[in-house]
């Protein structure tokens, strides 16, 4: 895996040709178990780092389209999962072990708060800031296709646009957001503010 800005959070790609980005997972390590987010098919080398740092003991997954290889890694190491709770309508959690409905604003047992995305391609996605609160992980409404800059899903796969810009807003307005990583594309390191309210005010509706 890959080392990120900070010695606790790793990441492992995947390269997507149809779309020319790379999808991305991320490793927190934490003394308390060691949390997963939207996790990739993971090789035999990023298995044995996985190994080395203590293996995995939660899943979080930001929306119904990310469950990727989560049946596979609770397999490996028992982990348990958590899955946003506006999603659990959706047919894509047959065959994975859900633990915990996350919801809009809750705080998680780790630390990490869930906040709610609006007009995405699933009811239920969930933007993840994780403490001590200035690294937000996007799963898929805000990615980054190219590097240094932030952009959304395609407008062909928003459910409804003017909701997704609105989401947006929020989260321009969270303080102290330095790193944006995202499920897809380039994260944002140092300026992942600034990033967002750039996005926001590109995507602003009158």
């Amino acid at each position: 895996m890959k080392s990120l800005h900070r010695p606790d959070l790793w990441c492992w790609s995947e390269f997507n040709a149809e779309r020319n980005l790379d999808f991305h997972s991320y490793f927190w390590q934490r003394p308390e178990g060691n949390v997963v987010i939207d996790p990739l098919p993971v090789s035999e080398h990023d298995d044995a780092h996985l190994t080395s740092l203590g293996g995995v003991a939660w899943i979080l997954i930001s929306n119904a389209d990310h469950t990727r290889a989560a049946s596979v890694m609770q397999a490996r190491w028992g982990a348990k999962l958590a899955a946003p709770k506006g999603d659990a309508q959706l047919p894509d959690w047959q065959g994975l072990s859900v633990h915990s409905w996350m919801s809009a604003d809750q705080l998680l047992p780790c630390g990490i708060r869930c906040l709610g995305l609006q007009g995405s391609k699933t009811p239920g996605e969930l933007a993840f800031v994780l403490p001590p609160g200035d690294t937000l992980y996007c799963g898929d409404l805000v990615r980054g296709q190219h590097a240094g800059t932030l952009n959304l899903l395609p407008p062909a796969r928003l459910v409804d646009p003017r909701l997704a810009a609105e989401s947006v807003r929020k989260l321009a307005n969270l303080l102290d957001i330095s790193t944006v990583l995202v499920g897809d594309g380039w994260p944002v390191f140092t300026v992942g503010s600034q990033a967002l309210r750039a996005l926001a005010d590109r995507l602003r509706i009158d």
